[in-house]
């Protein structure tokens, strides 16, 4: 979708300028050290970040030019303040927007969690319209978001987002793309190797008995 794909530090940075926007709207566009303080929460964030003014900046300046944040002079202001645009780029609907900043300040998650920890910024009614708001982000052309492989013994898969590269540690998984099958899990896989060889075991166990019978 962007070229070259965001790095993680400007998927923080977006993600934060999102978030704002729907949870804290009195307080948005953001000045550069509201910016950096919004990265470097130790709450809401996965990983949680140290970030400097000038790694902000960086980011920041690079996503001016990926067209998906302007920068805003506030009138009777001398401070910068910094606002996105990438509802607008993409076309997002405010839930796929909530949705959005939550994978890029977290990483993967579940519906579930994600219907949880969007309240702050929409509160989806249940879990069908949670689900309903990811299938429209997979069909996105490009999509937007993959679903994720299930990890051993969880129930629900988890989804990426796909501006920027999630980190390694986080997704443990391979992407799936809209109605491919799932990779087999390694539960799945030791049992078929379980059936294979209880299947070779019947194959061996008939044809001794077939010899035997030949002495009798």
């Amino acid at each position: 979708m962007f070229d070259p794909l965001l790095n993680p530090t400007e998927q923080r940075v977006l993600g934060c300028l999102v978030e704002k926007q729907m949870a804290t709207p009195d307080y948005y566009p953001l000045t550069l050290n509201a910016l950096v303080n919004a990265c470097n929460q130790s709450t809401n964030r996965d990983p949680v970040m140290a970030l400097e003014e000038a790694s902000v900046l960086a980011a920041l300046n690079d996503l001016r030019e990926h067209q998906v944040v302007w920068f805003v002079d506030a009138a009777g202001s001398r401070v910068q303040k910094y606002e996105h645009r990438i509802a607008e780029a993409l076309g997002l609907a405010v839930q796929e927007a909530a949705i959005l900043a939550e994978l890029l300040l977290r990483g993967p998650q579940t519906p579930g969690e994600l219907r949880n920890r969007c309240t702050r910024m929409y509160a989806f009614q249940d879990l069908q319209e949670m689900e309903a708001a990811l299938g429209l982000m997979l069909e996105a052309d490009p999509p937007l978001i993959a679903r994720l492989t299930r990890l051993p013994g969880t129930k629900e898969p988890r989804y990426a987002q796909l501006l920027g590269d999630p980190p390694a540690a986080q997704v443990q998984a391979q992407a799936l793309a809209p109605g491919a099958a799932p990779a087999p899990s390694r539960t799945a896989q030791l049992e078929a190797e379980v059936a294979a060889l209880r299947e070779e075991f019947t194959q061996l166990r008939d044809a001794f008995e077939a010899f035997q019978k030949q002495f009798e």
